[in-house]
């Protein structure tokens, strides 16, 4: 039985809410600018995980005349509607 090693780290909450990734975790996460991430939230535990590019997993599938700037950015807000 493989047995993961757990990279954590204490991180401070800014007066908006945010938190930044330590750059070491980023990397392991391979999570660059632009990256996006699902939160989850169970209890009081809360969740990150990276979300893989759908235009990368699709890419070549389909013949469209014009993509979008931000592929992702556009489905996102295609399945949030």
């Amino acid at each position: 039985m493989l047995v993961e090693k757990l990279t954590e780290t204490t991180v401070k909450i800014d007066s908006k809410g945010r938190i930044t990734i330590p750059r070491r975790i980023r990397k392991e996460a391979q999570l660059k600018e632009g990256s996006y991430i699902k939160i989850g939230l169970k209890g009081k535990t809360i969740t990150l995980e990276p979300v893989e590019p759908v235009a990368g997993k699709y890419f070549g599938t389909f013949k469209v005349a014009k993509w979008p700037k931000d592929v992702d950015e556009f489905l996102v807000k295609i399945m949030q509607k």
